[in-house]
């Protein structure tokens, strides 16, 4: 066993993914306990850190930092996916910007003013936007995961193309483990450096509901590109090309809602799985067809 080989079974295997979902489900526990703890003693004054902070006004808000922890467990799923299958892969990237936005759903839960004027309070109009893009989105990923399975047969044989593009992949996906736990580290160092503890404030929620997944995604992009490129390696199929270089497109339109806000950024999200799922659509109907003509 080649060192290669050995980091990945020590990043990404199955045991170390079961030791990883442990770790991150108590962890996630203890977060939610201990936000919802600091929002009590904040609300009865006796810690006084940051007290004009969203996520520091309703128990509700506490919600936002488990799930913080799970959207890390999902990408390194994703990671642990991307060379075993590449639409698992894809679905990956769609559950965590679709979590995101639940995520944020959980903050503004805590923020609604239910009045008469719901559609004329720009936070209450936004909140409806996430709503129904959450649904959406739910929908869309269920529709893409179902159109992107493959009927394996003991039939099939991997010849020697095949196995060297997976080996490859499985090459990328042990280099992303470390590459993801700097980034976040670095992320989050920069983060703590704009914390202003003199004037007792905290980043924008816009910057801490972005925070590590902007990089995150411009990564991933990164990693589409390469993968696309060494796919030409592996098959020249038409229909098989243009389903891959799509996929680039619809990850850089997931970037991309990240540098906007509102209504916008929802609908480039929205837009970004739909236009996936037309894909994968139209890459089964080629398939199938040539098949059938072959």
């Amino acid at each position: 066993m080649n060192i290669s080989d050995r980091l990945f079974k020590l990043f990404l295997s199955e045991e170390t993914k079961k030791r990883i979902e442990r770790i991150i489900l108590r962890v996630a526990v203890l977060s939610f306990v201990l936000h919802l703890a600091l929002i009590f003693l904040t609300n009865y004054g006796i810690v006084n850190w940051f007290a004009e902070s969203e996520l520091l006004k309703n128990p509700i808000s506490a919600i936002y930092t488990p799930f913080s922890f799970i959207l890390i467990y999902e990408v390194y799923l994703l990671v642990y996916y991307l060379p075993k299958s590449f639409t698992t892969y894809i679905t990956k990237q769609y559950e965590i910007i679709t979590l995101i936005i639940i995520r944020k759903l959980f903050k503004d839960l805590a923020s609604l003013e239910l009045t008469s004027n719901w559609f004329e309070i720009k936070d209450d109009l936004q909140f409806t936007y996430d709503v129904i893009a959450s649904l959406l989105l739910f929908y869309l990923i269920y529709q893409f995961q179902k159109r992107g399975k493959r009927k394996v047969t003991s039939t099939q044989v991997m010849d020697s193309k095949l196995t060297r593009f997976i080996r490859r992949k499985k090459i990328i996906a042990t280099l992303l483990v470390p590459l993801f736990f700097v980034l976040a580290l670095i992320t989050l160092a920069g983060w703590l450096n704009e914390i202003s503890f003199t004037a007792d404030q905290l980043p924008s929620f816009q910057s801490i509901n972005n925070l590590f997944f902007d990089e995150f995604f411009t990564v991933l992009i990164l990693v589409d590109v390469v993968l696309l490129l060494l796919s030409f390696f592996y098959t020249d199929k038409f229909h098989k090309i243009i389903r891959n270089s799509g996929f680039i497109v619809s990850t850089i339109l997931i970037r991309l809602s990240f540098g906007v806000s509102g209504l916008i950024s929802t609908v480039l999200i929205v837009a970004a799985v739909g236009f996936g799922l037309i894909l994968i659509q139209i890459h089964n109907y080629y398939e199938k067809d040539v098949v059938v003509s072959g």
